[in-house]
Formats: C-alpha cells, sequence, structure tokens
C-alpha cells in the first residue's frame, strides 16, 4: 500500500496519547488501541521531533545528519514508520492555523 504522507506533511504527536523516555528507548501507551508501544533508539529520536510540529522533509533532515544513513532509505523508513503512529492515533497531521 502507497504512503497517504509525503515529506511536505507536517506532524505533532497526538493529544491521545502519554509517553514516557527510559533511557533512550520510548513507551507510548496510545489511547485509541489501550495498547502500549515501545520504539528503540532511533523511534525515540522522531518521537522526539515531532513533540512540536514538523515537516517530515526537516525530521529527514537531521536524522541524516545525526546517523550514518543515506538520505532516500531515511525518508522510506520513516514515512513508514510514521504511517503507523498514525494508525495508531499516536501522531496526526498538523494543520497550521488560518491567520
Amino acid at each position: 500500500m502507497p504512503s497517504s504522507l509525503t515529506l511536505d506533511d507536517t506532524l505533532v504527536v497526538s493529544e491521545n496519547q502519554v509517553s514516557a523516555d527510559l533511557s533512550g528507548e520510548v513507551v507510548i501507551l496510545g489511547m485509541k488501541e489501550g495498547a502500549y508501544f515501545g520504539v528503540d533508539e532511533a523511534g525515540a529520536r522522531i518521537w522526539a521531533l515531532v513533540q512540536t510540529p514538523r515537516r517530515l522533509r526537516d525530521v529527514v533532515a537531521t536524522l541524516v545528519a545525526e546517523y550514518d544513513v543515506p538520505a532516500e532509505q531515511c525518508a522510506a523508513e520513516l514515512l513508514a514508520f510514521v504511517e503507523d503512529l498514525v494508525a495508531r492515533g499516536l501522531v496526526v497531521r498538523h494543520v497550521a492555523a488560518a491567520p
């Protein structure tokens, strides 16, 4: 299934979750499913980056600068990861308020 998200989308964590940092990994309780999700170091970094609204293109740029990963691979893996987070209600698309 092709991704419905693009690198130009802006995401932010949902209000329907609670998360905790546990020594570099993050555990997230999704209220939608009532289930816990754990993410590794890279997932924890992505989670930290989307605490405030952020374009996925900017997340890729940050990750490429911090990790030894090609931009194309990073973008593909990021989109797959955040698609799962969106499906679980843990992150949402952010729409800026009209001025």
